[in-house]
């Protein structure tokens, strides 16, 4: 398969990925604006910040969440234990079917994921409305069935798909397959007699132990909130609400494309070899991606910095009322916003980095993950102590920009020796800049003189400057950025004829 048919492939995963995303944080943004009004903040905190990470170790901690760490109020939260036991019980459930997802997005099977997805979260969904409305006293149970709902929904979806798919004529074939029956899925014997292939296993542990520092880098707030108690559980709460607000924009556009483009340079791109040593049609193919995609996400980041931090809360006072607008709501909302400019730059460089890196340079960056992850503990620790729940924000981001330093440095040393330079995807004119600095300047005053207590026709000519700021923004990039404009044109803009696998 040629690089110019994986980027058409990756293209139509990233716009579905992004569509299907759309269509998820919609129905949870409506849902949590419902579940809001209906159950008290200390249950949301509970379920959004303690008990995934009761998820995360259910099979080995399970009993620390409930002998060990605080137990609410069962009076304000209700049901916490059984709740805890349903929700590990839900992700013993969805790594049964995590081999399926694993296959169908390397093979990149785009409707199998937008239907098994979307019907999943929809009906979670409505289950989760009708308990809250007729159930609200069930309190976690509420959450810990939908959750297990939702898990059993998306498991049989991906296996119905493929045991229908293995066992069709159409299977012979698709040759690209690494299995013909849904069988191979299963652990076995191999034909040498071993029971374990120690070369995959290797790259799975490397990858395995990138996976867990990622994890705690990604949520090591929530485990400094559960054991070290520096936010009460209504402060957890305000603080997860505002981290999935905040965090909404960055779901929508850079996680697909994170996914997808992965998957795009690791097809195109050979690990073992240096970048002079490829076929440099490939080589150049992705480097323009990565140049296309750094403009992208620093555009898109940028934006959200500029633009979000005179409407932070408005979009709080909207969503959740006072509760939300009122205290640390907003402080935290605008410091988020400059979170997601380094969200979005990160994602798009590790993307291409753990996608082009050999074994080894994955194993040494976890030895700077791992680092990486006792200082970001520690500083967030101590930022909550000095700042409150704003410090998990700025302690965040000093792990992000470690990350993304490290993403570049290994960019660069990957096309130091090629005429390509795809790090010149973060460089922007000064009349674009000067335009976001302006577009800034002019919502911050709007801000002062018509939000957020003078009622809803100031909030409406609130709104109306930053539409107009927006617009003229937008404009100037498109003018100025037309090589990024071509390439959205070209990979996303431009329908395709896709194949019945797609």
């Amino acid at each position: 398969m040629g690089s110019q048919e994986v980027l058409g492939q990756a293209a139509r995963l990233a716009s579905s990925g992004l569509i299907l995303q759309v269509l998820f944080r919609l129905i949870t943004f409506v849902l949590n604006a419902f579940i809001l009004r209906f159950l008290s903040k200390e249950i949301v905190g509970v379920v959004n910040v303690r008990v995934p990470l009761g998820v995360f170790w259910s099979l080995f901690l399970g009993w620390v969440w409930l002998q060990l760490l605080e137990v609410p109020d069962p009076h304000v939260v209700p049901h916490y234990a059984t709740g805890v036991v349903l929700f590990g019980l839900s992700a013993v459930v969805e790594l049964l079917g995590e081999p399926f997802w694993v296959l169908a997005q390397a093979h990149m099977f785009v409707k199998l994921k937008v239907i098994a997805e979307s019907l999943s979260v929809i009906l979670k969904s409505i289950l989760t409305a009708f308990l809250v409305l007729w159930l609200p006293h069930w309190g976690l149970y509420i959450f810990s069935l939908a959750q297990l709902f939702y898990t059993t929904v998306l498991v049989l979806c991906y296996v119905i798909y493929f045991t229908k798919l293995l066992g069709s004529p159409e299977s012979t074939k698709l040759q690209t397959l690494p299995v013909s029956r849904i069988t191979d899925l299963l652990p076995n014997i191999t034909r040498s007699g071993a029971l374990i292939n120690w070369k995959e296993a290797k790259l799975t542990w490397s990858f395995f132990k990138q996976s867990f520092l990622k994890q705690i880098l990604t949520e090591g707030e929530r485990y400094v909130m559960t054991f070290l108690n520096v936010l009460n559980f209504g402060d957890q709460g305000v603080y997860d609400i505002v981290n999935n607000l905040g965090s909404l924009v960055a779901r929508l556009i850079f996680q697909p494309i994170e996914e997808s483009f992965y998957i795009f340079f690791a097809k195109v791109l050979e690990r073992e070899k240096d970048a002079t040593l490829q076929k440099q049609e490939d080589v150049a193919v992705a480097a323009a991606v990565l140049e296309s995609l750094l403009k992208l996400a620093l555009l898109a980041g940028l934006t959200i910095t500029v633009f979000g931090f005179a409407y932070s809360q408005l979009a709080l006072d909207i969503y959740g009322g006072a509760m939300l607008s009122s205290g640390s709501g907003p402080v935290l909302l605008r410091s988020y916003c400059f979170y997601v400019l380094l969200l979005a730059i990160n994602g798009v460089t590790e993307c291409f980095t753990f996608a082009a890196m050999s074994k080894e340079e994955v194993d040494r960056y976890n030895f700077v993950m791992l680092a990486l992850s006792s200082s970001f503990l520690v500083l967030s620790y101590l930022l909550t102590r000095w700042c409150g729940s704003v410090g998990f924000i700025l302690a965040n981001c000093f792990n992000m920009g470690i990350r993304i330093t490290q993403s570049l440095c290994f960019i660069h040393r990957y096309y130091r020796r090629s005429p390509h330079r795809p790090l010149a995807g973060l460089h922007l004119s000064l009349v674009l800049l000067g335009t976001f600095a302006l577009g800034g300047g002019v919502t911050a005053v709007s801000e002062v003189f018509l939000c957020c207590e003078q009622g809803w026709p100031a909030r409406l000519a609130h709104i109306a400057v930053g539409a107009f700021c927006l617009g003229a923004t937008l404009g100037t990039a498109f003018l100025t950025e037309t090589k990024l404009i071509h390439f959205l044109r070209t990979q996303l803009g431009v329908p395709r004829r896709t194949d019945k696998m797609t």
